[in-house]
């Protein structure tokens, strides 16, 4: 789907008119048709409006993607480890380390089991090293 394609089943979806949407991103309603026409396209203002009231990624109103909202890998970490408490709190202080940023980003493709097991695998080099 094309951008104005997806504007025009996200606005309808949300049953919206244009100028309910136009008032509620800051635009005009000509402005809007245009979008829908696919006669001009959103600056990144109104781009970044639009998918955050619809609660998309930009990605996926540009037809970039379709997949409207992706778990993020804080997320799918999280789910993989919320049954139990001590890893979780550990995962809450390990998720603010840069160092690990990148390992983070890698779980995507990975069960909630393979997740959960590398997070136990850290804790325990963690705890290694401060002695625990």
């Amino acid at each position: 789907m094309t951008f104005s394609e997806r504007l025009i089943y996200l606005r309808k979806r949300h049953a919206l008119t244009q100028n309910e949407l136009a008032d509620l991103v800051q635009i005009s309603r000509s402005a809007l048709s245009l979008y829908e026409i696919g006669k001009r396209e959103p600056d990144f203002v109104t781009l970044s409006r639009l998918s955050g009231y619809f609660g998309v990624t930009t990605d996926y109103l540009l037809g970039n993607s379709d997949i409207p909202n992706p778990i993020s890998s804080n997320d799918k970490i999280k789910a993989a480890i919320t049954d139990d408490p001590e890893l979780a709190n550990f995962w809450d202080e390990l998720s603010e380390r840069e160092d690990l940023q990148l390992m983070f980003k890698q779980v995507k493709n990975l069960s909630p089991q393979s997740i959960r097991k590398i997070v136990k695998v850290i804790k325990a080099i963690e705890d290694e090293e401060s002695g625990e």
